[in-house]
């Protein structure tokens, strides 16, 4: 059965003075994949324009956009309707030109040092079976405590691992660390989920999908303990958050920043 999940998001950059240049890469628009199929979206822009507009290495879409000469205030807002088919997690065969062994190299981000160990070896069954991978995902939500604020971007695995505490960007990255310290191919997955409570969020979501042979690709959405299901939209995925971040840039000037997002995922 096929779900249609409609998507609204919005992100405003405020500025205390005129910014004089800068660009941002967007990675908002979803793309059909397995199981999943756009059926309208739109990229909108206040405040800025879309220079141009490619797919990356991972074969995400990417805008890249410009912002108005002394702006104070620019607007993105990614809105359309995705159909959902039930896969049980597995989005399917490796695609893109990224090869399937560099999914196995740790970055800054996804480096496994004692704290990651430490989890690994929690972890019982055969390492590469989805046993192990679906233990793994409960060992990594035992020993990291879900808590908004107690980590940011730039933290890496081995610092949430650390600290005990993160969100669903730092689970990802330490199940992440821990497949490929065991040289398995794994990536990051940025997207929407629609939640059971409520319509209204303040963030995008993140999860993790591993290799396993003779199934492909299967995702893991380590901070609610589940395979992602027909409640998920697939947006962007990378070797880590700085791959696949649905927004990054870079700006001159000195002006102070502030952001608000307005995000809504329901049926």
């Amino acid at each position: 059965m096929t779900q249609t999940l409609s998507i609204q998001h919005t992100t405003t950059y405020h500025y205390d003075e005129p910014v004089p240049y800068a660009l941002l890469q967007l990675r908002l628009r979803p793309k059909d994949h397995h199981g999943q199929t756009v059926r309208n979206w739109v990229v909108d822009v206040q405040g800025g324009k879309i220079e141009v507009e490619y797919d990356d290495q991972n074969c995400n879409h990417v805008s890249l956009i410009s912002f108005d000469a002394d702006v104070t205030e620019v607007k993105v807002t990614s809105s359309g309707q995705v159909d959902i088919k039930e896969t049980n997690g597995i989005t399917g065969q490796h695609q893109g030109f990224t090869p399937l062994w560099l999914f196995e190299q740790p970055t800054p981000l996804t480096k496994a040092g004692p704290a990651c160990r430490k989890i690994l070896g929690q972890v019982s069954g055969e390492v590469g079976t989805l046993a192990w991978l679906h233990d793994l995902s409960n060992v990594v939500r035992a020993k990291v405590a879900y808590e908004i604020g107690a980590s940011n971007v730039g933290y890496s695995a081995e610092d949430a691992a650390q600290a005990g505490h993160g969100v669903c960007q730092d689970h990802s990255h330490i199940f992440i660390a821990c497949c490929r310290a065991m040289n398995m191919p794994s990536r990051y997955i940025s997207g929407y989920l629609m939640m059971d409570d409520r319509t209204h969020q303040d963030a995008t979501h993140a999860w993790a999908e591993a290799y396993v042979k003779d199934l492909g690709w299967v995702g893991f959405d380590i901070s609610n303990g589940i395979s992602p299901d027909r409640r998920y939209v697939r947006v962007a995925s990378g070797l880590d958050y700085a791959d696949a971040a649905p927004v990054s840039g870079t700006r001159f000037g000195t002006a102070s920043e502030s952001m608000a997002v307005q995000l809504q995922v329901q049926q």
